[in-house]
Order: C-alpha cells, then structure tokens, then sequence
C-alpha cells in the first residue's frame, strides 16, 4: 500500500475517471478506487439504466440461442470493464497496467485509516455536469447485482 494513488470515486464521472485512470495506470502508478457504488454516469436515470440494460440482448450469429455475451453487473466490475476499454489489452503493457488496478464498492476495512490520503480528481467530478446523473450503485441495482451487507 506504499507508492499507491487511492481514489475516492464518490462524486465523480465514470469515463473521465476511466480515461484519466488508464493513463496513469499506463505510465506505472498503483491505483485503487473506493466507493465505486457511488460513480456517476451522466443522463436521464431511465435512458442510462435502458441503455445498460440493452447490452443484455445482445446474441451472436454462431448460436443465437445461448445466453449471450457476460456483462458486468456489479459496480466494482462495471469500473474495471471501463477503464480496461482503454487500456491496449493485446500487448503486455496494458494486460500489466490492468493487474495494478483495484476496485472497491464501499471502504473496505483494510483502508479505513486512509481517508487522508484520498485522491478526488477535479477534471472528473461530476459537479462539472450541468444535467441529471445516475450512480452506479442504482445502474447495478437495476441489472440485478445484489449488493453484499458489511457487517459494522
């Protein structure tokens, strides 16, 4: 947990988070985002949350009748699919880039003690955004994604 940028992703916009994320995992650095339930994507809540839902009918020609293509539906995994949309995951940079990246629905109990040392990235905050949002937490809820109890 030394040389470790620790994100708080309360509040911020998921692909400028991502993009700026995938540049910085690209040139070395070790990142973990925190609170990743309570990312934002930008738009009207029910043209967001139908739009996620459509990558769910997607089929394939070769055998229209399985389930289709896994997509990610909890908080955690929707972060990492994103920021690994932007990272050049056919070389070896970007498949190692992708290793030094970790995502954390809440604050797990590991890093309560760093709440000083919590990045928030100012060209990413949603606060930027002059239009509704949704977080991701309501985007998981709606795709199914079953949020797990911390015990406190």
């Amino acid at each position: 947990m030394q040389n470790e940028t620790i994100i708080n992703g309360e509040g911020h916009i998921l692909g400028r988070l991502a993009s700026i994320v995938a540049k910085r995992l690209l040139n070395g650095e070790r990142i973990t985002i925190l609170n990743a339930d309570k990312i934002v994507v930008s738009g009207n809540k029910r043209m967001v949350i139908e739009s996620y839902k459509l990558l769910f009918k997607v089929k394939t020609h070769y055998n229209p009748y399985k389930q289709g293509i896994r997509r990610p539906r909890s908080p955690e995994n929707i972060v990492r699919r994103a920021i690994r949309g932007m990272l050049p995951m056919d070389k070896p940079k970007g498949r190692a880039a992708f290793r030094r990246l970790k995502v954390f629905s809440g604050i797990p109990p590991e890093y309560e003690n760093v709440k000083d040392r919590m990045v928030r990235i100012e060209d990413a905050l949603a606060t930027r955004l002059g239009r509704t949002y949704v977080t991701l937490a309501e985007i998981a809820l709606q795709m199914g994604w079953k949020p797990k109890v911390l015990k406190t």
